[in-house]
């Protein structure tokens, strides 16, 4: 065996060969992912194995030469090398190899062993590295699509890469969305909320939009059950529970829900209202936080909200309208008259009994509830909207 340093360089430079070889067989008998792959795939980390061989002895030779060991060895693979083969694996690839080596060389003295010793650290801190480098990379890159993706909500304008956008941030809703608007805090904790939302089993995309924070909620099925499934096991939660939940992670100021929404293409719609109703929270002196937006209509259609106008028209006016006129005026009197049964009755020449009855069913058919402070106020901007959408009566002659 050699003795001197130079004898041994030597000596490993000549046995190179032989042990790149007896590592892949190694690989080939001990490692079965390794024997699943691709041809290319496994030929590629055959050249790391290769490269790490080649570089320790480059490596024993003058250890200060190589300072990035990790870009020695990893260069010699792709890029894609990366994205198929884990951090665990590669390990399990370091161990073996270090293994064939450390059997051949085990007669060649107390200081080789030292250094296959010494180098493996390097290599294993040094895959490491270049890992975490790649997942970092992989996280800016996620970032700033997941921003491109809520951008692109916001603004209502898709294109035919949306879906495959979506798909690439590994999104997990089903079913229905909404958007949730408020004020972005001092310091953003993104994993918080992730982790908020998983036990809450919904999904999120988070995007800063200046000093507001928007989150696209989508429910979200563990991966072993069907959404229908899931839905007959549990009963769902619902957005303004998962947004209660989510509260904590906003900075101070007004938070706003936006309508649930079928599909996430359609989450656009839920963030214009949500938006509408951010920007004018402020005029309801007691808004709660969180709020639905459509329990700012009022505000909204005041301020130019087209969406808000047609809320209350389609939703109130029409099906009132359309339901009983008997309705309708009943509803316009008891507004006018302060909310007065007995003045709304002595107007109607009805009994208190039948106002009451009628504002009942008013509720059952619109959902809101006349005799409610601030329902009252949303049942009086629709019919103050729906009577100025109404087309104008014929003048009589």
């Amino acid at each position: 065996m050699p003795k001197t340093k130079e004898e041994t360089l030597t000596w490993l430079r000549k046995i190179s060969g032989e042990l790149a070889t007896a590592t892949l067989k190694r690989l080939e008998d001990t490692l079965p992912w390794y024997r699943d792959m691709p041809p290319g795939r496994r030929s590629a980390v055959g050249l790391v194995a290769q490269a790490g061989i080649s570089s320790f002895i480059s490596w024993f030779d003058d250890p200060r030469s190589t300072p990035w060991i990790a870009a020695d060895v990893f260069g010699a693979a792709p890029r894609e090398l990366l994205r198929s083969v884990s951090l665990q694996q590669t390990l399990q690839l370091i161990k073996v190899t270090v293994e064939v080596v450390e059997d051949r060389v085990k007669n060649g003295g107390e200081a080789l062993r030292e250094a296959i010793l010494l180098y493996s650290r390097e290599i294993a801190f040094g895959a490491a590295d270049v890992y975490a480098r790649a997942a970092e990379a992989r996280g800016l890159w996620d970032a700033r699509l997941e921003a491109l993706v809520v951008d692109s909500i916001l603004t209502g304008e898709y294109d035919d890469e949306l879906p495959s956008r979506i798909a690439a941030l590994g999104w997990h809703g089903h079913g229905e969305v909404s958007v949730l608007v408020g004020t972005a805090p001092k310091m953003l904790d993104v994993d918080q909320l992730r982790r908020t939302a998983r036990h809450m089993s919904a999904d999120v995309l988070i995007g800063v939009q200046g000093s507001r924070l928007v989150l696209v909620i989508g429910r979200a099925w563990p991966s072993n059950s069907a959404p229908d499934d899931a839905i007959g096991a549990t009963p769902l939660v619902s957005f303004m529970e998962i947004a209660t939940q989510l509260e904590p992670g906003f900075g101070a100021g007004h938070l706003v829900l936006g309508h649930e929404v079928p599909t996430l293409v359609d989450a656009s719609k839920s963030a214009k209202a949500a938006l509408a109703g951010f920007a004018v929270a402020k005029a309801w002196r007691n808004c709660p936080r969180p709020v639905h937006a459509d329990d700012l209509l009022p505000e909204r259609a005041l301020a130019g909200d087209g969406l808000a106008r047609a809320t209350l028209i389609n939703r109130i006016y029409r099906p009132l309208q359309s339901h009983s006129t008997e309705l309708l005026t009943t509803l316009w009197c008891y507004l006018d008259n302060g909310r007065s049964l007995e003045a709304t009755a002595r107007e109607l020449f009805v009994h208190p009994n039948t106002v009451r009855y009628r504002l009942k069913r008013v509720s059952e058919v619109i959902g809101w509830d006349a005799t409610g402070a601030r329902e009252a106020l949303i049942l009086q901007a629709a019919l103050i909207v729906g009577s100025i959408a109404e087309p104008d009566a014929p003048r009589r002659p």
